[in-house]
């Protein structure tokens, strides 16, 4: 029976030009046929495929998601950007890593999603997903977007902002971080909510359970409209009068694992973050040898 190989890069770039290069000739020596994604290639294009890597930064794993969400395979991330929070594995470690994916030798991490709709004036409804981040920005950069928000049905605040970040645990250190958003780890299920450049005295991050539902309207006396864009790719129109609505996604994306190193862990290495002196249980009140 044929078995198939999703391979999804970053086109251009040297570094993953080789990388690629590597990846595919691991995977051909292990006897799996090759489905290699174009940059307009959609999911309802490919067939059926087993296996799916993907080289280049976060961007290019949001893009392998669009192609690999609902079918049943997890993806293995190989970094080649700079930060790389979604990937598995560096560039020095491509063969290993994908030797590893073809014999099984991985474990699957299930990463929960966004399902979003945008209800608008004339009746119509705009819907969309992401892993990431719904992020509603202004369309005007010159001009402020009022919003109202609203928690399970119930009005929490109005105000004028630049836009209005939702986020998965994943998506904690993307989009929402950058604009003052908590670091949530993997495992907690629920969805934030973080206000951009918004007036007002109580405009802070919002974390809620898996079960709310986040809504955003579009005030009628906002100055400018809406624009909903989902994990950076995808966009939804959101006129003046819209409602846009944020819950948790009933389809999640699968993520291949190799190391078991816990979160924190992946944090201090992708920021680099200070740990010098940090002695664990070894002080005089919990000594490792307790």
């Amino acid at each position: 029976m044929t078995r198939r190989a999703l391979v999804v890069t970053h086109s251009g770039r040297e570094v993953a030009v080789a990388a690629t290069a590597e990846a595919i000739r691991g995977l051909e020596d292990a006897g799996f046929t090759l489905v290699l994604a174009q940059e307009d290639t959609d999911a309802t294009d490919l067939p059926s495929f087993d296996l799916a890597v993907v080289l280049g930064g976060d961007g290019t794993i949001l893009r392998a998601a669009e192609l690999t969400r609902g079918t049943g395979v997890p993806l293995l991330g190989v970094n080649l950007g700079h930060v790389g929070f979604l990937a598995e594995s560096e560039r020095d470690d491509v063969g290993e890593s994908v030797r590893r994916l073809t014999v099984g030798d991985f474990s699957v991490e299930e990463r929960g999603t966004l399902d979003v709709r945008v209800i608008r004036p004339d009746g119509s409804v705009g819907t969309g997903w992401a892993l990431n981040e719904v992020a509603l920005e202004k369309v005007d950069r010159s001009r402020i977007l009022e919003v109202a928000v609203e928690v399970d049905g119930h009005p929490l605040s109005s105000f004028g902002c630049d836009g209005i970040v939702a986020a998965t645990a994943t998506g904690s250190t993307a989009h929402a971080f950058s604009a003052g958003g908590p670091v949530v780890w993997p495992d907690v299920d629920g969805m934030i909510l973080v206000p951009l450049s918004a007036h007002a005295l109580f405009a802070r991050p919002l974390v809620v359970g898996p079960r709310s539902m986040l809504a955003v309207e579009v005030l009628e006396r906002s100055p400018a409209a809406g624009l909903v864009t989902c994990d950076g790719r995808r966009q939804l129109e959101v006129p003046v009068g819209s409602r846009v609505e944020v819950t948790r996604g009933e389809t999640p994306v699968l993520l291949a694992r190799l190391n078991p190193a816990p979160f924190t862990t992946r944090l201090v290495q992708k920021f680099g973050l200070p740990v010098a002196g940090w002695r664990g249980g070894a002080g005089p009140e919990g000594r490792a040898d307790r």
